[in-house]
């Protein structure tokens, strides 16, 4: 940490600001800093390094935080509404209960995070690498996931209503008991994903890859399976009431009433 970064920082924002814009090629080392509740709202913290930086309950709302280095910092209850993550690197940081609803986490690297019980809604989360993530109880109602890297992530009880998965990758991720009623799933991979009690009402799986996926007891009346691969799911107990099986590959599968469909 650079005792010079954080004590222009400590000055406040209209001579941070001055200082970043002089000084446009200086990255600012703030690693392990103590801003724990800090108010830091619009601040440019573009490619900031703040590996281990304490910003517990800090106010970030609209911050610039673009390619900064937020690795293992504990960012515990810190309201990162809108703001900008771009490219930042979010590798095992702590961001329970942290509020990022509006913010922007297109090919951020999350891989490893704890999002238990975040308010993630309306995030763009494009591209994003959350590989293991732990997102248990997360908020993540109208957001964007096209493209991203969620396997073996877990999103137990996660609201997910209306979410955009288009080809997301969600191989052995644990989805029981998640809310995905109106979620737009279409070529995603579920394969050997964890789906049991999973509300998909009216969801668009069409073309997805659920192959071996356990949809035990799950719920998708309504839902659009077109062309889906569901070869050795566990259907049992599941509700298929109008769901639209055209071209769904089910060989293998285990039916609601505990059949082998051949």
């Amino acid at each position: 940490m650079s005792k010079e970064h954080l004590a222009l920082l400590n000055l406040g924002a209209v001579r941070w600001v001055e200082w970043r814009i002089n000084n446009p090629q200086i990255e600012p080392d703030l690693s392990e800093a103590n801003l724990r509740g800090a108010n830091l709202r619009g601040a440019n913290l573009s490619s900031a390094n703040l590996r281990m930086a304490d910003l517990g309950q800090a106010l970030l709302i609209a911050a610039n935080l673009s390619l900064a280095n937020l690795s293992l910092a504990n960012l515990h209850q810190a309201e990162l509404i809108e703001a900008n993550l771009i490219e930042a690197n979010l590798i095992g940081t702590n961001l329970i209960e942290a509020n990022l609803r509006g913010a922007d986490l297109t090919d951020a690297n999350l891989m490893g995070a704890d999002l238990r019980g975040a308010n993630l809604r309306g995030v763009d989360l494009g591209n994003a690498s959350l590989v293991g993530t732990g997102l248990i109880a997360a908020n993540l109602i109208g957001a964007n996931l096209s493209n991203t890297n969620l396997s073996n992530a877990n999103l137990h009880e996660a609201e997910l209503v209306e979410v955009y998965f288009y080809q997301a990758d969600l191989h052995k991720a644990n989805l029981s008991k998640a809310h995905l009623n109106g979620a737009y799933i279409f070529r995603a991979n579920l394969s050997e994903a964890e789906l049991f009690g999973v509300d998909f009402r009216w969801a668009n799986l069409s073309k997805a890859n659920l192959s071996k996926a356990n949809l035990t007891g799950a719920n998708l009346r309504g839902a659009n399976l077109t062309g889906a691969n569901l070869r050795g799911a566990n259907l049992t107990d599941a509700n298929l009431r109008g769901t639209n099986l055209t071209g769904t590959n089910l060989q293998g599968a285990t039916m609601p009433d505990g059949t082998v469909h051949h």
